[in-house]
């Protein structure tokens, strides 16, 4: 009886793979050793049977029983089998072999594989190229308007006389009738400059105009005093002085004030000179001032150009412009650094919305405070001189400078890579770029009005201060430190609120594709035989 219990139980629990063991010795280990052996229950019984022909009588009694539950096993899991065999779904077809890599031609046909490859490429190849044609003609334009028709505007220029005389009236009516396209004057009382021509100065170097030409004191009463008494010494060119600072910005000095300026004082000359002679043609004393003094007939008025604050040290020009395009690029690879950091290492899904902006906000001000630092000394160590006004501090605010002028380009590149992703960050790094470069080269007076953005732009700022602590220009510190801490602020408000909205919709993609999965069956649970649903095996 307990040999059918046994033979019973094997067959219930076949199909999770529990076996009954007994003894050693016991007829049912033989029954289960043969079993395995020879794959049938009728084998094993027929096997046991002829293994023990000679064993006694209720050793025979015992394989008689053994037999009849053979068959009764073997009569149950041919039931089962053949049920399995209707509820098993189809075979499926094997899934084709991997390609070999860097084994196929491009043009390769009759491969879908390498087909299906190919057409992926094109369309991220030519979907990436009309974005880059969409760039040149959306955002490169931004700096090509900026040179295209300048001045737009006219710069600012004094006329100051000093003198009061028939020469200084003549200089200002000759100035003044001019189209002003370039500069335009305006005739500033000389009541306003109590000092005379060092207020004038120092009002030219406080960037109160670009430029001042003022007629010197007593020019008319020295030139009728040379017509009159012929001196050897008589020099034209105190007459007139103009003056100007480079190091305020170098490019519309060499390119429009200075020879703008030069052109008209020429010509200003030349005709005085031609009117002069003419007068003096009839005077009875023309030889003797000829053979005495002739320059005060060649040349009775003349002028001298003084560069204030000239643009002195070349190397600047990498700090002042082109070295605030290396300042951005080296933010974009930190930003880059740290993305990346965070997508390997497994933050970004492990931390709290709190900690992220914690954690990307010290990076990035930790990252900027040394590169920042060995951005200053590479410019030390090429001499650029940072003295000429705050002495030996001029390093420490220069360094400062950049400093926070990285982390007002740099912060807003971090914020933003978390909506634009890697894959369209640098995009916007090139409208970043453009739009702060065109704003450098000339005045922002001169550029169309459209660019007086240019004011809170970062590397405008940037370059001001740089000015100041390299060539001893209007101190305009403050002004510029607070426009790049405002630009750090706002990226600091931005960062957590462009990291929340993300992070709400990929919270709220990933429950819309939770809700659009099959559903499937209950974990640990599957269909089973008879009872219709049990554990699964090693649940």
């Amino acid at each position: 009886m307990n040999n059918y219990l046994i033979g019973d139980s094997t067959t219930f629990n076949s199909k999770r793979h529990v076996s009954v063991s007994t003894d050693e010795a016991s007829p049912t280990t033989t029954y289960n050793d043969d079993l395995h052996t020879h794959g049938s229950p009728l084998a094993a019984t027929e096997s046991t049977a002829n293994t023990n022909a000679n064993a006694s009588p209720l050793s025979k009694y015992n394989d008689s029983s053994h037999g009849k539950s053979a068959r009764k096993i073997a009569h149950t899991r041919s039931y089962h089998d053949h049920d399995h065999e209707h509820d098993a779904a189809p075979p499926h077809s094997p899934p084709p072999p991997p390609p070999e890599p860097y084994s196929n031609c491009y043009f390769k046909k009759g491969d879908p594989a390498l087909k299906k490859a190919r057409n992926l490429y094109l369309k991220i190849y030519f979907s990436g190229l009309f974005l880059v044609i969409l760039t040149i003609f959306a955002v490169f334009p931004i700096y090509w308007g900026s040179l295209w028709k300048i001045p737009a505007h006219p710069l600012q220029g004094w006329i100051v006389d000093f003198d009061g005389g028939n020469v200084g009236q003549t200089i200002v009516r000759s100035l003044t009738s001019g189209t002003g396209r370039i500069i335009k004057w305006e005739i500033v009382p000389s009541a306003r400059f109590p000092g005379g021509v060092v207020d004038v100065i120092r009002e030219v170097e406080d960037n109160l105009a670009w430029v001042a030409v003022t007629i010197n004191e007593g020019t008319s009463l020295r030139l009728e005093a040379a017509s009159a008494v012929p001196d050897p010494g008589y020099n034209g060119s105190q007459a007139i002085t103009a003056y100007g600072v480079e190091a305020r910005n170098e490019n519309a000095y060499r390119v429009f004030i200075r020879p703008y300026v030069q052109t008209s004082l020429d010509a200003i000359q030349f005709n005085f000179a031609t009117q002069y002679a003419t007068r003096l043609a009839s005077s009875s004393g023309i030889a003797n001032l000829l053979a005495t003094s002739p320059q005060t007939v060649v040349s009775p008025v003349s002028y001298t150009i003084v560069n204030l604050i000239p643009f002195s040290q070349p190397v600047a020009s990498a700090v002042v412009f082109v070295g605030l395009i290396y300042l951005l690029i080296l933010s974009f690879f930190v930003v880059m650094i740290a993305y990346n950091a965070r997508q390997v290492s497994g933050l970004n899904n492990l931390l709290n919305l709190r900690a992220i902006v914690t954690v990307r906000l010290l990076s990035s001000c930790v990252g900027y405070f040394f590169l920042s630092l060995f951005y200053s000394l590479l410019n030390l160590a090429f001499n650029l001189d940072l003295t000429k006004k705050y002495g030996h501090a001029g390093f420490m605010i220069f360094w400062m400078l950049n400093w926070i002028g990285m982390l007002a380009v740099g912060l807003a590149l971090e914020s933003l890579i978390t909506l634009f992703t890697p894959q369209y960050i640098p995009f916007f790094m090139i409208l970043w770029i453009i739009a702060n470069v065109s704003v450098c080269v000339f005045p922002i007076q001169i550029l169309p009005r459209i660019y007086h953005y240019g004011y809170a732009a970062p590397f405008y700022n940037i370059s001001s201060s740089t000015r100041s602590i390299a060539f001893g220009t209007k101190n305009t510190l403050g002004l510029n430190f607070g426009v790049l801490f405002a630009w750090v602020l706002v990226s600091c408000l931005t960062l957590p609120a462009i990291q929340w909205f993300v992070r709400r919709r990929e919270r709220r993609a990933g429950v819309a594709r939770a809700a659009a999965a099959p559903p499937g069956p209950e974990p640990g649970l599957e269909a089973g035989f008879g009872s219709g649903v049990r554990e699964k095996e090693g649940a």
